[in-house]
């Protein structure tokens, strides 16, 4: 299968030379049936993306008991999945159905965009969130001092506009370089690091950019998100309630799980040399940070969290007393 996969791409890069400005994505799945069944389960995540981070948002902003600083939060990072998902996906199944893998000029680099904000956004979230979770069990009695909804929108918009920055600076940089002939992105989205191999000039010094943002946008959020969880389990030792010390260990591993899925994989891929790096495993692991991550996200938050529960009750009654 591999090597019938690896034929199909080399006719791709030699049949998709430059006869225009199109790029060209060669996608993840084979026309075959083990194809067809992997698109079949990733367009079902991506349904069960779209309706657990929609109905995340909706969850808090309907119910009143949910308008905290942590919740504030997490609507956000539904925001930001459902978006995120939508960025690649439907892209990735139009090309796969109509076999035509054809991405514009233009479009690669509004993918691109996107791409790189909602993901920096992301990265930039969750160490708020962890920050949130820190001041919350280790400085109860100035969490809402300090957590309080300023402190919130400040960061959520520091969030957003550092990555819409960062993002800017490398989409008008690889939008800027000159291509070979070839336009054939070996990946399924328009991701920079795969378009950089296309280029017809030494890109060494941007791809120590490139380094320099996976740093700053995930290297550095995770050592204060390790350093923040680390104050906070021996906070939790420290704790004479039973029923405090299980939620807040349910919190924390809960918000721990979703890290490690989203930064192992991307961190990984990205702080690579390209020498290292190959491009069906650099698919494999997107498809983690851009299509599990926020499949599960929602579910992780939900589930056995009582106050989520409690809320998706009050709201169903209020909406089947309306009906009444």
């Amino acid at each position: 299968m591999y090597a019938c996969l690896f034929f199909q791409e080399s006719q791709l890069m030699e049949n998709y030379n430059q006869t225009s400005i199109d790029f060209v994505l060669l996608g993840l799945l084979p026309i075959s049936n083990i194809g067809l069944f992997f698109f079949s389960l990733i367009v079902l995540m991506f349904l069960m993306a779209l309706l657990g981070n929609l109905s995340m948002v909706l969850l808090i902003v309907l119910d009143a008991h949910l308008h905290t600083p942590m919740y504030i939060l997490l609507s956000q990072l539904s925001l930001i999945d459902l978006n995120y998902v939508s960025t690649t996906v439907p892209k990735m199944a139009f090309n796969y159905l109509l076999g035509n893998k054809s991405i514009s000029f233009i479009g690669c680099g509004v993918q691109s965009f996107f791409f790189l904000t909602l993901g920096g956004a992301e990265a930039l979230l969750l160490t708020c969130m962890a920050y949130d979770r820190y001041m919350a069990i280790c400085f109860p009695l100035h969490y809402f001092t300090r957590m309080s909804k300023r402190a919130c929108v400040l960061m959520i918009a520091g969030s957003w506009m550092t990555s819409t920055i960062n993002s800017c600076a490398h989409t008008a940089y690889a939008l800027h370089i000159s291509y070979c002939r070839s336009r054939a992105i070996n990946h399924f989205f328009c991701d920079v690091p795969a378009m950089l191999t296309l280029a017809c000039m030494d890109t060494w010094v941007y791809e120590c950019t490139v380094f320099a943002s996976t740093t700053l946008f995930l290297v550095v959020p995770f050592i204060a998100i390790a350093c923040s969880y680390g104050r906070v389990l021996l906070a939790i030792l420290h704790m004479h309630s039973g029923a405090g010390r299980k939620k807040a260990y349910w919190t924390c591993s809960t918000h721990l799980t979703v890290v490690t899925l989203y930064y192992a994989p991307f961190g990984y891929t990205y702080l690579r040399p390209r020498s290292l790096r190959s491009p069906r495993e650099d698919m494999i692991l997107a498809v983690f940070y851009t299509i599990l991550t926020p499949v599960l996200n929602p579910f992780i938050y939900s589930l056995r969290n009582k106050e989520v529960m409690g809320a998706l009750k009050r709201v169903i009654q209020r909406i089947c007393s309306v009906k009444m």
